[in-house]
């Protein structure tokens, strides 16, 4: 059923709600101008008045947006540069949409026709909140990226750099990490430590999940907050108690105390993911293969893995990133010859500050997405596999 159009909004609505988007994006702009007061009235001044004098001008949008980006398309060059152009083109498309997205109502065209304003408002509200929280996390990794690329041994932006200069940018911080005797030291003991680490997590973590998935299994839940209590309970006060541990047993300083250690941490997120992975799973295939001859390990590897393997890769890609980033129980359990790629960015940090522990983050960052994107991968073929989604 096609729904009721709806009629333009009055100018007044227009200017309130474009001056509160002006003042918003006005923070962040005076904030870098040195004035972060001054950028939230003037972008709720310019905003404000562009919505009350563009609300009843719908039947001329398509000029007037052009009209809008070019004015800060100019202005964006005028006060900074190519820079600015850019960052006044992006700024100049997105009001000059918003505007006419308020005054035209198209803002409720998805929406059910009864919901009452204050259920809009909400509605988009709460999508500008986890917005604004989403970018709040991202922005030391969109800053960190761009740094890695600097040409000059600095940790902020050089004028050649904010002028998109190409001599302003190198790949010389990356040479140094592929080069440097230290750093590739530290990437082998990573190497080293971080898939056996993995290996121990996914095996333990997966037989333990299976285990305390049975109902007849007594204190599962007591049993079940021990296993993760390694991601519960603050890193410094694992890795202390470790420290103690380890060194009367003679573990301290070893390759396997670290990679016992990193299991530790990595086990929680293999039961986690496994025990999600078997809420779906039919218990009644493995009786069927037990009724039919099959053994305990034949029916774990030839009938459980194959529908639970996708909940045991994502379980191991987090116990590998864990694995592979931490730093705070490496440094209390491990040694000189187990210093591993977090603790030499750590220990670059405190005693030799270098552009080249941007390039590490940088791929670290981009390692992680990869892995990330596997694991959605398989959630998704996992739901697919247990029916809970379509193919």
């Amino acid at each position: 059923m096609a729904l009721t159009p709806v009629e333009n909004q009055t100018p007044g609505f227009v200017a309130a709600v474009a001056a509160a988007a002006g003042a918003f994006f006005g923070l962040f702009i005076g904030t870098a101008q040195g004035s972060g007061l001054m950028g939230v009235v003037g972008g709720a001044i310019l905003l404000g008045v562009m919505g009350f004098v563009f609300g009843n001008m719908t039947d001329k949008e398509k000029p007037l947006r052009w009209g809008i980006l070019a004015v800060f398309l100019v202005a964006g060059f005028v006060f900074a540069g190519f820079p600015g152009l850019v960052l006044g083109g992006l700024f100049g498309w997105f009001f000059g949409w918003f505007i006419f997205w308020l005054a035209t109502s198209r803002y409720r065209a998805h929406l059910a026709p009864y919901l009452t304003p204050g259920q809009v408002l909400w509605h988009y509200s709460f999508r500008v909140i986890c917005g604004a929280i989403f970018v709040f996390l991202i922005t030391p990794i969109l800053v960190v990226m761009p740094l890695s690329f600097n040409a000059e041994n600095f940790f902020t932006f050089t004028p050649e750099m904010l002028r998109f200069d190409p001599e302003g940018y190198s790949l010389k911080h990356y040479r140094d990490f592929f080069t440097n005797a230290d750093w590739q030291q530290a990437l082998w003991n990573s190497v080293k430590i971080a898939p056996m680490a993995t290996i121990l997590s996914v095996s333990f973590g997966t037989l333990a999940a299976i285990g305390l998935s049975q109902p007849h299994v007594p204190f599962r839940r007591a049993i079940m907050a021990i296993l993760i209590s390694p991601m519960i309970v603050p890193l410094i006060i694992s890795a202390a108690g470790m420290y103690f541990f380890y060194s009367r047993i003679g573990l301290q300083g070893t390759y396997f105390g670290v990679v016992l250690a990193h299991a530790a941490l990595g086990i929680p997120f293999v039961i986690i993911t496994v025990t999600a992975t078997l809420v779906g799973f039919d218990q009644s295939l493995t009786r069927a293969a037990a009724n039919m001859g099959a053994g305990p390990v034949t029916t774990f590897f030839r009938v459980q893995m194959p529908l639970i393997l996708p909940g045991v890769i994502s379980g191991g890609l987090f116990a590998f990133i864990t694995s592979f980033d931490e730093v705070v129980v490496v440094l209390f359990v491990g040694s000189a010859g187990q210093k591993t790629l977090p603790w030499q960015m750590f220990t670059g940090l405190r005693e030799q500050i270098s552009p080249t522990i941007l390039a590490v983050a940088t791929i670290l960052v981009g390692i992680s997405i990869v892995l990330l994107a596997t694991v959605e991968m398989l959630r998704r073929r996992s739901e697919r596999l247990r029916g809970m989604s379509p193919g």
